[in-house]
């Protein structure tokens, strides 16, 4: 086993892996931008590095910072957790080629395999797992788009090589969209996966996303740890996950349990990785009927590392996947055959996102938990990195944590959920509990009869907004308080460490430079800090509208450039947040004065984007 292994992530997944470190004997080391200098995977760690700014491309995405923090720490194990760079290839070879440092997950070369949708669904369909009609070859052309759809019908979907969780798919339902779906597809892949390639598949309007937990060893073991329904998405994205799956019979069940199997070892997949379905559901399905063999699934996707719903498994196993991915890592066959994998019960997890589920899961912009009292008691586990009085960092994913409730079965763990979900005391930030608390009473989702497009297209928003005005709660601004750090260098048994010592309320102190030391602490800084390249100054010097971002995304498409005439309603720039693509359009007439951002950037709440004389 391993002495020591730095987690390259951050919040409550980089929690998660260091409590499995801990029990494994294994020091853990975090890293941490200057946004997360006080989160609670640094308070954690036995020691911590940071890697950078707020801004996630110059840190947690930095793969140097990572690979130099891991040396520094004489860490010999590298976990990426999800996110990040977690799916990232080219990262996961240089781990794999750094003297002394082990990768914890698959190989590179099966993450290219099976991360790049068009060569998964060539290995799927080679394994004989059923893949969903459509083209592994790239699309360039609108006028083979308007050809599939015509040999196989509408809606066609184009999906980015690269995507994932919706980012990057775009849906043709005529054949005059064809032409704009594929360009801002292929701008998703290019600007989010540096892969512009893109492929046609059939999309299936009544699916069901079932997904299978594989866990694969060095030495040919296989094993898949049953299904997990993820069925109830906003916007191609997961907001509870349970198993087993409320609409499958046991004979469907392990059909599909098979085919992941089967598909991890046609690719010799090792390590933790997550096999995603598509099963059509029958639309006239009733509460109680259950989806057979007779019913068609088809091969989805890939998630070659662990999943934020991985915790569904292993309170329905009691199989510790995190310390089995380390195991795996550190040479160590699987101690358990298929037919020791036993699924008791039922569980339920409820992402804890700091959004307003009201006005269309809008990602808070701030906040401090006033209150931070989780709940507890039998059957109920909370996966989380803040503790009261911290303050909410928005720079990076609106997840803050999870809620895991396990049952005897399906109706004890919901009425166990409710339960929980009135326990959780969180004041200070709006979260999305007040939905979570809503569907535990919503007839489609307690009969199991909810495919991916309920949340989007069939239930009623009123629903909603009165959930969040009868169990919400309200977004504590935090007061900007003036921080002072002063730096030093301190050598502790021959090792050499940057220590920042804060001082809130005090005056700048001079540093050997002439400037003031620097400020600390969390959200994005915006366009008002120095540049040497004269950005900052030139907004600043900048005369006329200022067109901010309301949000926290990248910048995928510019529109305008200096000099050009705009009319309200022009659009400007087209932000991706929270996976969905939002035109920022102008809301006076006149001449573009300044352009702040280019495509490929990332941007804060508040940053400036466009001036307008």
């Amino acid at each position: 086993m391993f002495n020591k292994v730095l987690v390259a992530n951050r919040g409550e997944i980089a929690v998660r892996v260091m409590r499995a470190c801990e029990e494994l004997n294994v020091r853990t080391v975090a890293v941490y931008s200057d946004a997360d200098k006080n989160g609670g995977h640094v308070r954690y760690a036995d020691e911590a590095y940071n890697v950078g700014p707020a801004k996630a491309s110059e840190s947690y995405l930095d793969q140097e910072a990572i690979i130099e923090a891991a040396r520094k720490a004489d860490a010999d194990a590298i976990h990426p957790g999800y996110g990040f760079l977690a799916e990232n290839a080219a990262f996961a070879e240089k781990v794999e080629n750094a003297e002394g440092i082990t990768w914890v997950g698959p190989s590179a070369a099966s993450m290219r395999q099976l991360g790049a949708k068009t060569s998964a669904r060539k290995t799927m369909r080679e394994a004989g797992v059923p893949i969903v009609p459509g083209d592994t070859d790239p699309v360039e052309d609108p006028e083979a788009v308007r050809e599939f759809g015509e040999e196989h019908g509408y809606p066609v979907a184009i999906k980015a090589e690269g995507g994932g969780g919706g980012r990057g798919m775009k849906i043709v339902r005529e054949p005059d969209e064809a032409e704009e779906q594929l360009k801002s597809a292929k701008r998703e892949g290019e600007a989010y996966f540096d892969n512009p390639n893109v492929y046609m598949e059939r999309f299936l309007e009544n699916p069901r996303h079932v997904e299978v937990q594989i866990l694969a060893d060095h030495h040919g073991n296989v094993r898949h740890l049953g299904e997990r329904d993820c069925s109830l998405q906003r916007r191609h994205q997961k907001v509870i996950e349970e198993a087993p799956s409320p609409a499958l019979t046991d004979e469907l069940r392990e059909e599909i349990g098979e085919a992941a199997r089967q598909g991890a070892d046609e690719a010799g997949y090792y390590n933790a990785g997550t096999f995603e379905f598509l099963v059509e559901d029958d639309p006239d399905r009733e509460a109680g009927e259950l989806l057979g063999t007779e019913a068609d699934f088809y091969f989805l996707e890939v998630n070659t590392r662990i999943q934020v719903e991985h915790t569904v498994t292993e309170e329905l196993t009691d199989i510790d996947i995190v310390k089995w991915q380390l195991r795996v890592a550190a040479g160590e066959e699987l101690t358990f055959s298929q037919d020791d994998v036993e699924l008791r019960g039922h569980a339920m997890e409820f992402r804890i996102n700091a959004e307003n589920a009201a006005e269309e899961f809008a990602p808070a912009r701030g906040g401090s938990l006033e209150t931070y009292d989780p709940p507890g008691g039998i059957g109920v586990r909370m996966d989380d990195a803040l503790r009261q009085g911290d303050d909410l960092v928005t720079d990076y994913d609106s997840m803050i944590a999870k809620l895991i409730v396990h049952g005897a079965d399906r109706e004890e763990c919901v009425a166990r959920s409710e339960r929980a979900l009135r326990e959780y005391d969180l004041e200070g930030v709006v979260t999305i509990v007040p939905f979570h608390r809503l569907m535990l009473t919503d007839e489609e989702f307690l009969a199991g009869t909810h495919t991916t497009k309920y949340l989007d297209e069939h239930l009623d928003r009123s629903r909603i907004e009165e959930a969040q005005e009868k169990w919400g709660t309200e977004t504590t601004a935090t007061t900007d308080e003036e921080v002072v750090e002063r730096e030093f260098t301190v050598e502790v048994n021959g090792k050499r460490f940057e220590v920042n010592l804060e001082e809130r309320g005090a005056a700048s102190l001079p540093t050997a430079g002439g400037g003031g030391a620097a400020a600390g602490g969390g959200g994005g800084g915006g366009p008002s800090g120095p540049s040497d390249d004269g950005g900052g100054s030139s907004v600043a010097a900048a005369e006329g509208e200022q067109v901010v971002a309301d949000m926290q995304g990248t910048i995928l498409d510019v529109n305008v450039a200096e000099g050009d005439e705009v009319e309200p309603g022009d659009v400007l720039l087209v932000l991706e947040a929270m996976k969905m693509e939002n035109d920022v359009e102008a809301t006076a007439s006149g001449t573009v004065s300044h352009v702040a951002v280019a495509e490929g950037e990332s941007v804060d709440m508040g940053d400036v984007l466009v001036v307008i004389e």
